[in-house]
């Protein structure tokens, strides 16, 4: 095992700033005595392979320099081995979102530098959902329905433009707002949930967009998934209520609700978008749980 740490940068985060950023802040890393091995990613998926790669030449210590999307293609990489073997991840966060990091400091980059300095660490669910062809993990959280089919057009489109990106999206998707049900069951339910809905979100950390606090309940060592589901709230009401997705008090309106829980089952008919750290893809969802405590994060 090897006892250096393996850095994926991304140098697209950011709209690019990454790639700028990302030298100087790993100058200072080994500046302070840091052990770093780095390679860059070339593309969406890329660093899925190099992770995997990394962990079977023996490296079990990462560092994601990028955003949330970075960190999500490495721990899939390495999970992705099927190994028991544990992992600790580090964040120089240089992307657009950096939502994860939110949960435990307002000062992620230079929060993060530190804890990998300082090799201080501390332990965070992961949540798996399974789909048709296979498994994937998330760190921050899993969304359908209108919140995936915003991240959809944004990344499609409007990414370079950071948040005014993000929030031109949902008026788009407001205008064509779509109210669907995703047939589901949690825990020990008997009966399926077969309401129509806006979105639902199965969150392990709080934010999402970087400053959207749409799981205010969600804690990311607790063992449990946050479950936040909208109703079919109308066009009008949704842009009266947008702004209160930043402050968490959406969860007041009376067609939210949330609740906590370990195992979703799905039953749907085809395959969705499915919005996971903050990247989109369709699959055929069957079910997601969460793993406890299954990788160490430097924070």
């Amino acid at each position: 095992m090897k006892d250096r740490f393996f850095a994926i940068v991304n140098p697209a985060a950011g709209g690019g700033r990454s790639s700028q950023l990302a030298g100087p802040a790993l100058a200072r890393l080994r500046n302070a005595g840091g052990l770093v091995d780095v390679i860059a990613s070339a593309a969406p998926g890329h660093a899925i392979a190099l992770a995997r790669e990394a962990f079977q030449q023996g490296y079990r210590r990462f560092i994601a320099v990028g955003g949330d999307g970075t960190a999500h293609e490495i721990l899939n990489g390495a999970f992705s081995t099927g190994t028991q073997d544990r992992i600790s991840l580090g964040f120089l966060p240089l992307g657009t979102g950096n939502s994860f990091l939110r949960d435990f400091t307002r000062d992620g980059a230079e929060d993060s530098l530190q804890a990998v300095l300082a090799g201080r660490t501390r332990p965070i669910d992961l949540i798996r959902l399974t789909h048709a062809a296979g498994e994937i993990y998330s760190f921050n959280l899993l969304s359908i329905g209108f919140t995936a089919d915003v991240a959809a057009l944004t990344n499609r489109y409007f990414k370079p433009l950071g948040q005014f990106g993000y929030l031109l999206g949902v008026f788009i998707r407001v205008a064509q707002l779509r109210r669907r049900a995703f047939v589901l069951r949690c825990d020990d339910d008997e009966d399926w949930d077969e309401r129509r809905c806006l979105f639902l979100t199965f969150s392990n950390s709080k934010y999402t967009g970087g400053t959207m606090l749409i799981a205010p309940n969600a804690n990311p060592t607790d063992g449990l998934i946050e479950f936040v589901r909208w109703g079919p709230i109308g066009r009008l009401g949704l842009i009266r209520m947008l702004p209160r997705l930043y402050d968490g008090t959406h969860l007041d309106h009376p067609l939210a609700s949330r609740r906590a829980v370990r195992h979703i089952e799905f039953k749907l008919a085809v395959p969705v978008e499915v919005m996971i750290d903050g990247e989109v893809t369709v699959l055929q969802c069957r079910s997601v749980d969460v793993i406890p405590a299954a990788v160490d994060i430097y924070i």
